[in-house]
């Protein structure tokens, strides 16, 4: 465990992209430093809210050359499940946050039995972690979502165990597919996710995973995937950001529409999903919830996030308040911003690695940034490989018509993957 205290400011660019006159204005809060447990992209797009809020982020991340390493106040080079070395970044900071969901919960327990103030605060995290946990927890809340099972013991043997699950206990034989299988932890961008058209897929696919426990879920046929990202504060306040559309392949998110071309009646009944499950978790912070609408135009929850999520990127550019200030706002006390856009409309599209290279494609990005109404983030990752985030890009819109936010999208991945 390696300690770094000499602060490193963010890149020009990146702090040039964000607008700071307005969160200088912001209440005054107590807490001024906070600690972040992960040090990839999503903790790196906080700097420039943090210096804007006046407060210092300590970072708990493996590597040094992981992106907000750069933007750091302080810095501790520790394995994001090290309870050990969040002891030590509580050590350092007043509130300590979370990056992603890799983390052992367990052995946290102790530092918050002892003071350390985590936000969100662990009780919200435990029935979130695990897949099947979590569906478990949507169903008892009243959420719809998916007709879901978890997998235990050996699939060659037919039968299936699956307790409390809302598909009935079956063996092999009697499920239908196709069906969706989801490892119960650490999956990201469709990692440890697996469609088994066959009982033979899925047989194949469980004996992969050493027949460890799983996630299985009806495959549902839908229309178009949403997201929405809300956010709760100390005091109970929920906002709730405009609806979008994400556009997946191989599952991972290519691009965003913002705001999605939907009714306002599912629009409604998305900001109800979210509000009912931040204040039953009585949550602190930024959640990302994706969804299913179906083509009979029912509304799923697919999957909840609780961090700030790839699905709001945009609001860095497009919105008063960008999650990445919201979820500090929410970790300080300080009163939530406003989520509403400041456009007409956007469309966010993921430059992904398309090839094992050491490039920073600065030619590429030079070009992407010369596109009207153009914002380029790059995460300063040291090794592109095929399908690894490595950037984005934000278009502000005239309009909020679908046609234009593809042509769009178009370009930029024309530009990006020529």
């Amino acid at each position: 465990m390696v300690s770094k205290s000499t602060p490193i400011n963010a890149s020009p660019s990146y702090q040039e992209s964000i607008q700071t006159t307005r969160l200088a204005e912001s209440s005054p809060s107590n807490i001024k430093r906070v600690g972040v447990i992960g040090g990839g992209q999503l903790a790196w797009m906080m700097a420039g809210a943090a210096k804007a809020l006046g407060i210092e982020l300590i970072i708990q991340t493996p590597h040094p050359t992981d992106p907000a390493v750069a933007i750091a106040s302080d810095t501790i080079f520790a394995p994001i499940d090290d309870a050990a070395a969040t002891g030590e970044v509580a050590s350092r900071c007043d509130v300590i946050t979370f990056e992603n969901e890799f983390i052992n919960l367990p052995a946290l327990m102790p530092l918050a039995q002892q003071g350390v103030c985590f936000r969100p605060r662990l009780e919200a995290l435990a029935p979130l972690l695990d897949k099947y946990d979590q569906r478990c927890y949507l169903e008892d809340i009243g959420l719809p979502q998916p007709e879901f099972m978890t997998l235990a013991g050996d699939v060659g043997n037919e039968e299936l165990v699956s307790p409390a699950s809302s598909l009935a206990p079956m063996n092999l034989s009697e499920l239908e597919f196709p069906l969706v299988l989801k490892a119960r932890r650490h999956g990201y961008d469709g990692q440890g996710t697996f469609i088994a058209k066959t009982s033979t897929d899925l047989q194949e696919i469980w004996k992969k995973l050493g027949y460890a426990p799983v996630l299985l879920e009806k495959f549902i046929p839908f229309e178009r995937e949403l997201a929405v990202i809300a956010a709760r504060s100390v005091t109970g306040d929920v906002v709730v950001y405009p609806v979008v559309e994400t556009q997946q392949e191989e599952q991972v998110c290519r691009r965003v529409i913002v705001p999605a071309e939907i009714s306002l009646s599912v629009v409604e009944e998305i900001k109800a999903i979210a509000q009912t499950l931040l204040n039953s978790l009585d949550a602190v912070g930024v959640f990302g919830i994706e969804l299913f609408l179906t083509t009979s135009g029912k509304v799923l929850v697919n999957e909840v996030s609780p961090r700030t999520h790839n699905s709001g990127h945009f609001t860095l550019d497009a919105c008063e308040t960008s999650q990445f200030e919201q979820q500090l706002r929410a970790v300080t006390g300080l009163p939530l911003g406003s989520p509403a856009l400041n456009c007409a409309g956007a469309v966010m599209v993921n430059l992904l690695g398309y090839e094992h290279s050491q490039s920073d494609y600065l030619d590429k990005r030079q070009e992407l940034a010369s596109l009207p109404g153009a914002f380029v983030h790059w995460y300063g990752k040291t090794e592109s490989r095929p399908g690894r985030k490595l950037g984005h890009v934000t278009v502000r819109l005239d309009s909020q018509q679908v046609t234009e936010a593809q042509a769009v999208a178009k370009k930029i991945e024309s530009l990006w993957y020529s």
